[in-house]
């Protein structure tokens, strides 16, 4: 089962990667880690820097995948970019915190894209 979470959760950030590329997305990194913790995605675009959370549900969903990003989950993420905003330098760039959902249901795929998903009590 752990291997097909696995494929399915790198299947879906290999379409959200693709879908905020169409949007005008540069992808900067995939997967990067600080420690325990990790970034899905990081891109930048003509609105600023990106930290993206990606989640990958198959249909029928009990609740919205972006449902899953709790506090916890956002303390996790905010940690995680301030390492890396502290390992890059954005410059002048708006930084925000966005999650991407992508639900498997047969034939479809259904990508939302939620920019701005949330904002940081603290970075």
């Amino acid at each position: 089962m752990e291997n097909g979470r696995k494929a399915l959760g790198m299947l879906g950030e290999d379409l959200a990667c693709g879908y905020l590329t169409s949007l005008g997305h540069v992808i900067l990194d995939r997967n990067w880690r600080y420690g325990h913790l990790e970034i899905d995605i990081v891109s930048k675009d003509s609105q600023g820097l990106h930290f993206v959370e990606v989640k990958s549900r198959v249909a029928p969903v009990s609740a919205e995948p972006e449902e899953n990003v709790g506090w916890k989950k956002q303390r996790k993420l905010t940690t995680a970019a301030n390492a890396y905003l502290h390992e890059r330098t954005a410059g002048d760039l708006e930084v925000t915190f966005d999650i991407v959902t992508v639900v498997f249901d047969g034939e479809k795929t259904d990508i939302k894209y939620y920019n701005q998903a949330f904002i940081p009590i603290y970075i």
